[in-house]
């Protein structure tokens, strides 16, 4: 037993099921869900509010339930670089697990939400996370190191090219125009190379100018 004060813990989850499940184990763990909240912008809110140690979010919430989750983790680390993070999902989601640890900081975690049915291996996730420690789910773990092999070693030669007029700023018309090909066979190119790549949808254009940074640093 220890003097310490219990760890301030705020969740966002929008599964309601879940997240009282959250809040119940952390209760029985000894920790202090000061909040818990159905989406990401109401945890962001009431930062100064919550002082947390330590914020859990899903990945995918509302609005979008695409990267609520990652995108409030970025924004919480920058105004409380102090304050551990640590991810669920449902499924495994490499781009957004590198996109977290990509500052090389600590106090980050990812885990699968199928982790949470133990008690023991999600206490000690939270503490590692809080005391500065990164903690990642072995399946994220085998997503990463997948990632370590080149992706632009399989795109096709016509991917190629269209991913060096890409780079030049052409539009998926100029492209077209370029290759003599129609819009719809540029539009399928660069699906292809997104998901080569590894550059899910996130609902902004900030893939396009991924894919062109990852073919400029080749």
């Amino acid at each position: 037993m220890t003097d310490r004060a219990p760890l301030r813990i705020v969740l966002a989850e929008d599964s309601v099921l879940l997240r009282e499940g959250l809040v119940r184990l952390f209760d029985e763990a000894g920790f202090e869900t000061v909040a818990a909240y159905g989406e990401a912008d109401s945890l962001l809110a009431a930062l100064d509010e919550t002082r947390p140690d330590l914020a859990i979010l899903d990945v995918r919430m509302p609005p979008s339930f695409r990267d609520e989750g990652v995108r409030a983790a970025i924004e919480l680390r920058r105004r409380m670089p102090r304050v551990g993070v640590l991810l669920l999902s449902q499924y495994v989601e490499g781009t957004y697990a590198h996109e977290l640890l990509s500052s090389g900081e600590g106090g980050m975690g990812y885990l699968l939400k199928d982790r949470v049915a133990s008690l023991d291996e999600l206490e000690d996730a939270v503490e590692r996370v809080s005391q500065g420690g990164t903690v990642l789910d072995p399946q994220v773990v085998r997503e990463l190191l997948a990632r370590r092999s080149d992706p632009l070693e399989t795109l096709t030669p016509r991917e190629r090219e269209v991913m060096t007029l890409m780079a030049e700023g052409r539009t998926n018309a100029g492209i077209a125009k370029q290759l003599f090909i129609g819009v719809g066979a540029v539009e399928k190119n660069v699906t292809s190379i997104f998901q080569k790549l590894g550059l899910e949808d996130s609902g902004t254009d900030h893939r396009r100018v991924l894919a062109v940074l990852t073919w400029l640093q080749r």
